[in-house]
């Protein structure tokens, strides 16, 4: 983190007041989240977390050699059909903690060797991790933050963060709106997401890794791509290529499966091909974009 502990201590009053009649994401739908009601992500005022781990999955410059410190927070601003984290995001799995508990896992995390603490669907949770950063702030943490999110963010809530966040690992799932909507519940995904990116990356700019190629700050953009549906991986990094530096770092990912509702959509209810995964390959270098990491099927 790059930010004073006074300047930290107003944007925790400055989230508070957004999450009183919730505007932390681009639904603001007003849920009073101090007096116990819940809005569309379902979560309430307190941190709320499925699990943590150190994991070594993620993108070779966040889990380097001895893992990300992966924190999960349990529901979500969106309701993807095919989610294969639906049991926290979309059933809001796990428990309650308090943000002393919370700083002490992201020390404990630091202590067993992770490389980064990543933090997974963070943006309804943000005035209570911005109090755990405070307190972990005061306990000397050494290690980046990831925000690692779906790109559904405010770029209001993201000023919050300037200087907090060293990594941001944000999807850009959708570049049709249609298919947001059906698929997400997101009617109005691509204009937020593509504002939310741009925000982001004018915070930490292009990747930066060590010598040894661990992550220390910068934006990766995640894209999954869906079955039948190529279509809207061309527009995704269609805009990648005329909107971002091509120095940014994109990876393509293959892992779709046809999880939690994906079966009441015919057309994502099968695992993606060899040839659909090349193609997406190939859109790479047709935009000239050459930073990052593809997948095996």
């Amino acid at each position: 983190m790059n930010i004073s502990a006074s300047d930290l201590k107003k944007r925790i009053s400055l989230a508070n007041d957004l999450m009183a009649c919730c505007s932390l994401c681009p639904r603001r739908c007003g849920a009073k989240r101090f007096e116990g009601k819940t809005g569309f992500c379902g979560a309430g005022s307190r941190l709320k977390i499925y699990s943590y781990r150190q994991y070594l999955g993620e993108e070779p410059p966040i889990s380097g050699t001895a893992g990300s410190g992966v924190i999960f927070l349990s529901n979500c601003t969106m309701r993807c059909a095919y989610c294969q984290n639906y049991r926290f995001s979309q059933l809001g799995k796990g428990y309650s903690v308090s943000p002393r508990v919370l700083c002490d896992i992201m020390i404990s995390l630091q202590k067993r060797g992770c490389h980064n603490i990543n933090l997974v669907t963070p943006s309804h949770h943000l005035p209570g991790l911005l109090e755990a950063l405070y307190l972990v702030s005061e306990s000397s943490l050494k290690i980046p933050i990831v925000y690692n999110s779906s790109g559904y963010e405010c770029v209001e809530a993201l000023g919050l963060l300037d200087g907090v966040v060293d990594i941001y690992l944000a999807n850009m799932r959708y570049s049709d709106n249609k298919l947001a909507l059906v698929y997400s519940e997101t009617a109005d995904y691509v204009e937020i997401n593509q504002k939310a990116i741009l925000s982001m990356h004018k915070q930490v700019g292009d990747l930066v890794a060590t010598d040894s190629g661990i992550g220390t700050r910068g934006l990766i953009i995640r894209h999954l791509i869906l079955p039948n549906l190529l279509h809207n991986s061309e527009g995704v990094l269609k805009f990648i290529s005329e909107s971002l530096p091509k120095k940014t770092y994109i990876s393509l990912m293959s892992q779709y499966l046809p999880l939690h509702k994906a079966k009441d959509h015919p057309e994502l209810s099968r695992r993606i091909t060899k040839e659909e995964y090349d193609t997406a390959c190939a859109m790479l270098e047709r935009y000239d974009l050459h930073y990052g990491w593809t997948q095996t099927l």
